[in-house]
């Protein structure tokens, strides 16, 4: 049997590198001769940028930035060279993720995405023609205005006084986005976007009621964070002519897609698309006999362009068989046997707090990957055993035909 395991990361707990390792020992742990590959998959979160690093042999740059909640933290991110190519690439969870926003500070009105202005103009500095941004794993909801601030757009009021954004409710007192002072060399640069494509800016499945309640805000601020990026909307369109309200990915990072969008001119692309043009992945899934996926939680958004039912779309064009492991199973998790998951398991193994749960994780995958596969042996023994006793019962012998 060969099994490929090919994972994205556990948000704010293990990347996707971590994750497949830990899977890799599990196979190794049921059958040390087992053929196995690990293929660590990105979907532009945590580890985006070190593992297309990686894979191009390229350079980690490290640069101290403004993280999400305004203090000054390590950062990093990546340029690789292809012919006359120079490439960024930047990863917005290694400056504004959910990760870096500590538990008690976890209120999406107040955290920014101004390091990811400072990393882009650091990359400018650095004589690139080309920049990959990853939105996922983000602890922001600012719709990319910190981002903007950081690369020179102006937000002013009804005196034309600036107004420093450094909540997302500030934008309310704006009338105006001034983008005179935006660098010239982004008119230099492509700049292409690895989201979730389904993500929109405003309305009821726009970023601030689906996600928000999910990086901490409350009912209340949920209120407040939806009717500010309404209003930043309508801003952009007035300054810029640029429509981002319902735009394809606009919503992705928690609005960050609409900043790219409408202040550095960036392509949004679904993540998946773009991301396997770095990773080849189908000739490998095509040349197995399983595989194995997972990231933190499973449920009803997984479908929407998350890696685990991406890459089980693939496996079903090869009717290979696809294994989710996952931390939590949530609500509508049932959709993703439609979309081609043919199971899905939980590695947690005992009522657990987050925290004890984090830690334990990579013994849990190990766990649960072993017991997958002795799972799939008793089934192939029981299969075995049927055509045995069907070979009897036809020809009154058990010696092969």
């Amino acid at each position: 049997m060969k099994v490929i395991m090919i994972p994205s990361g556990f948000k704010e707990c293990l990347d996707a590198e971590e994750v497949a390792v830990a899977m890799g020992a599990g196979a190794k742990k049921f059958e040390p001769f087992i053929q196995t590959e690990i293929l660590p998959m990105i979907d532009g979160g945590e580890g985006f940028a070190k593992a297309i690093v990686k894979i191009k042999n390229g350079e980690l740059i490290h640069k101290t930035v403004t993280g999400p909640v305004w203090k000054k933290i390590d950062s990093h991110y990546g340029i690789f060279q292809e012919g006359e190519t120079r490439t960024a690439v930047i990863e917005m969870a290694a400056v504004a993720g959910l990760k870096l926003v500590p538990t008690e500070l976890r209120n999406p009105l107040q955290t920014t995405t101004y390091g990811v202005g400072e990393l882009i103009l650091d990359a400018l500095d650095k004589q690139v023609n080309k920049i990959i941004i990853g939105c996922g794993d983000s602890g922001t909801s600012d719709g990319g205005a910190g981002m903007a601030e950081a690369l020179g757009a102006v937000f002013l009021d009804e005196k034309q006084n600036r107004i420093a954004i450094r909540s997302v409710t500030d934008l309310m007192k704006a009338i105006s986005i001034d983008t005179s002072a935006l660098p010239n060399r982004l008119n230099d640069v492509s700049i292409d976007v690895a989201c979730n494509w389904k993500n929109i800016l405003c309305g009821d499945r726009g970023v601030a009621r689906v996600f928000g309640p999910q990086k901490g805000a409350t009912a209340e601020q949920v209120d407040a964070l939806s009717a500010s990026l309404d209003h930043y909307a309508a801003l952009i369109e007035e300054s810029t002519g640029m429509v981002v309200r319902h735009a394809p990915g606009s919503g992705a990072s928690g609005g960050l897609g609409a900043g790219l969008l409408a202040f550095t001119g960036a392509k949004l692309h679904p993540r998946f698309d773009l991301i396997k043009n770095y990773i080849q992945i189908e000739e490998k899934i095509a040349d197995a006999d399983l595989v194995i996926t997972g990231e933190g939680s499973i449920d009803f958004q997984t479908p929407d362009g998350k890696i685990p039912c991406e890459v089980a779309r693939i496996a079903k064009r090869y009717n290979i068989p696809v294994i989710a492991i996952t931390g939590t199973i949530g609500r509508g998790a049932e959709h993703n046997y439609k979309a081609g998951i043919d199971a899905y398991v939980s590695i947690i193994q005992y009522p657990v707090t987050l925290e004890k749960a984090i830690s334990k994780a990579p013994r849990w995958i190990k766990e649960s990957v072993e017991c997958i596969l002795r799972q799939i042996t008793i089934g192939v023994e029981l299969a075995d055993q049927r055509i045995s006793k069907e070979r009897i019962q036809s020809h009154g012998t058990s010696e092969p035909l």
